[in-house]
């Protein structure tokens, strides 16, 4: 069981699991096994790859409600960035998390 509270950014006291960090341990599960699925599918070792996802909670620029934005961060060990990059964007286009917007992707 989750003590669930609403974020700070919000202006709640946060004491508590949000939506937002839960939201960030899917995306960055779901993200790693797409990733290793492509990655084994190319005959790529990333059996170090670390996927860290940061969600953000404010607000929509066209529309001033609320969104989220994310900052996903992949490091994979050995492998060269331009691979790194082209097993990312196959992955983007694999795992539903990522299929949203205003997402941003650094290769580490």
């Amino acid at each position: 069981m989750l003590d669930l509270r609403l974020p700070r950014a919000l202006g709640w006291p946060g004491s508590g699991t949000n939506p937002e960090q839960l939201f960030a341990a899917a995306y960055a599960a779901c993200f790693h096994g797409a990733l290793s699925l492509i990655a084994q599918r190319a005959q790529i070792d990333i059996e170090d790859a670390e996927v860290a996802v940061k969600v953000s909670f404010g607000r929509d620029p066209v529309d001033g409600s609320y969104a989220l934005s994310t900052d996903v961060r992949i490091r994979a060990t050995g492998v060269e960035r331009h691979v790194a990059e082209k097993l990312i964007r196959h992955t983007e286009r694999l795992c539903p998390y990522a299929k949203r917007p205003a997402t941003a992707y650094t290769a580490l």
